[in-house]
């Protein structure tokens, strides 16, 4: 079965719609507009519209005939505070915002799937289609489930998607097990005691020390991690000082750890606070680490896995479909809907060369319009295989 000829028909609109929402990009948690957007066209379909949950989110619930069954399918909605580089007409015309990772299209295939499956009507149970805000730093996922998304809309499973460049046109790659790494995200304090650039001997220096735990940093992962676990630790900012005469009190150190194992994840932690405190008390400063862990490993249920290659299958056949596609070191909040249900997250192909292998977060990037048909129809498809007739 190749994609649905029914959501072809309208893959004009959805191009309008997605352009529509690419134009007006908005950041974590002021997607209103957006928001609005969903919530309509939820309502013009037939379906029952909730909102409120993680202030922007919208969820949209399909009931077709007696079961009891139900799953979920969730699409991102918010961009990023990056400034655009691009010409075409439907470029941000929100200076500093753009939508660099492609959620406009996230959000126009499950709205595409939500009309087709409305109109059709060929299954038999609930779909909850969740547009979550906040996925970029924010965890927007996380606040969802706080807010009770899966008591207020039980579901046996839950699935999401992400668009990728560089994968052709028609495509799709996913894995059983870890998928996506942890995102976690740590600050270090140092405090010395702050003299004159001429005479450090008569204060205590938190740039040396800190330069030296950055350095010492990188030796967890070398000489403490496992070497065939995936790991990262990035620091990304060093902050201290305002003279060039004057040795500075304090020093801040800012970064980022990623994994595929909540082991290692938890090894980091415990050797980063180690480290840090460890080399400010033997040159007599003091260190302060906050480590917080803001996006969980994303694992793939192995069942759920399956059944989602099944969908992909059925929309793109078998040669189409990478059932070992690599692991990524990036991180997506689509993990903690997976903490609370068994689930699967998808890759579709973005396309290559120009028309989409730009990557994410790039200020030249763009969501390819015809990617959508295959994404829309993978949700019907995943929709009408596990809720069956």
């Amino acid at each position: 079965m190749p994609i649905k000829d029914e959501i072809a028909e309208f893959a004009d609109d959805m191009c309008a719609w997605r352009r529509d929402i690419h134009a007006h990009p908005e950041t974590a948690f002021e997607e209103t507009r957006t928001s609005d957007i969903v919530a309509e066209k939820l309502e013009s379909f037939g379906i029952e519209v909730h909102r409120g949950l993680a202030k922007t989110g919208v969820v949209g619930t399909l009931a077709v005939g007696n079961s009891n069954r139900a799953i979920g399918l969730r699409a991102d909605l918010d961009a990023l505070d990056i400034l655009e580089e691009n010409t075409f007409e439907h470029v941000s015309t929100h200076p500093g915002k753009m939508h660099a990772c492609g959620h406009d299209g996230h959000t126009t295939m499950l709205l595409g799937a939500a009309k087709y499956l409305s109109e059709t009507r060929r299954f038999n149970g609930t779909v909850q289609f969740i547009f979550q805000p906040a996925e970029e730093n924010e965890a927007g996922g996380r606040v969802m489930c706080e807010d009770g998304l899966f008591d207020l809309f039980p579901v046996e499973a839950v699935y999401g998607m992400h668009n990728q460049p560089g994968l052709p046109l028609g495509k799709f790659g996913v894995r059983v097990g870890p998928s996506m790494a942890s995102a976690d995200m740590f600050e270090i304090t140092i405090k010395g005691k702050g003299s004159h650039a001429a005479h450090p001997h008569q204060g205590a220096d938190p740039i040396v020390t800190g330069a030296e735990i950055v350095t010492a940093l990188q030796r967890i992962i070398s000489r403490s991690a496992n070497p065939i676990e995936a790991a990262v630790i990035s620091v990304t900012q060093f902050h201290a000082g305002t003279n060039t005469n004057v040795i500075p009190e304090t020093a801040i150190i800012k970064g980022t750890c990623r994994t595929l194992s909540g082991s290692v994840q938890d090894m980091i932690e415990a050797r980063m606070e180690e480290v840090a405190t460890g080399i400010a008390r033997a040159h007599g400063l003091t260190a302060e680490i906050t480590y917080d862990r803001r996006y969980p490993v994303l694992v793939n249920t192995k069942e759920e896995t399956l059944k989602a290659i099944k969908a992909a299958q059925a929309v793109a056949g078998a040669d189409n479909v990478s059932t070992d596609h690599p692991p990524t070191m990036g991180s997506e909040d689509f993990a903690w809907m997976l903490q609370h249900n068994p689930g699967c997250y998808i890759r579709v192909g973005n396309g290559e060369g120009e028309d989409g292998g730009c990557v994410v977060h790039n200020p030249n990037y763009d969501f390819n319009d015809e990617a959508s048909v295959y994404g829309a129809s993978y949700w019907a498809a995943l929709v009408e295989q596990e809720l069956s007739l």
